[in-house]
């Protein structure tokens, strides 16, 4: 006899709960069904975007007009969808660039994550969010699509002037704010 009464109060606290969450729905919908409504003339007039709106990607320069991107293949890597392809050559000066840098952008989710992962600040994302078009195969953006003339949010970075890296012009140690590689044969006792 007890334990069908507590199974009958459990069954009422549950009827209670679910009916005090159904009113809390319904009068949240009253409430919203008052509120004005906000209408955008969409061509004529532009959505306000919040300030981190993640949109289209681009690549963007150095000051010196040189590619940041590095092929280090850490933004394909991060990439959940994999809709990020590139394939890594060096240049005769010891820099690393892409030979092709390919984004898929019927694939892309607008993550953030390979601007993020991107350690030469290579890749960004712009406030630009009209990439619609009817054929996938006009989504698929090449290397210059992507890459524009500026240094985009960062303009006064330079990956080479601070990295520990030797290219022409520059040996390891000889980078801002670097001190001279250590002989490890030095520390030997």
């Amino acid at each position: 006899m007890i334990v069908s009464r507590g199974v009958a109060e459990t069954e009422k606290m549950g009827f209670l709960r679910a009916m005090f969450r159904l009113l809390g729905g319904i009068w949240t919908v009253f409430l919203h069904a008052f509120r004005r409504r906000v209408t955008v003339q969409y061509p004529e007039e532009k959505v306000r975007l919040a300030p981190r709106w993640r949109g289209r990607i681009i690549l963007s320069r150095d000051p010196d007009g040189a590619e940041r991107c590095v092929a280090c293949y850490l933004c394909s890597a991060a990439c959940p969808v994999d809709c990020i392809a590139l394939q890594a050559t060096e240049a005769e000066d010891g820099r690393r660039y892409p030979e092709f840098f390919r984004i898929n952008f019927s694939r892309c989710i607008f993550c953030g994550f390979c601007e993020e992962a991107c350690p030469t600040y290579a890749i960004q994302l712009t406030p630009d969010f009209e990439m619609g078009d009817y054929a996938r195969e006009s989504l698929v953006y090449e290397k210059e699509d992507l890459l524009i003339s500026g240094t985009g949010k960062y303009p006064g970075y330079n990956f080479y002037r601070v990295a520990g890296m030797a290219i022409k012009g520059k040996d390891k140690g000889e980078a801002e704010n670097e001190e001279k590689p250590v002989d490890v044969h030095d520390l030997l006792p």
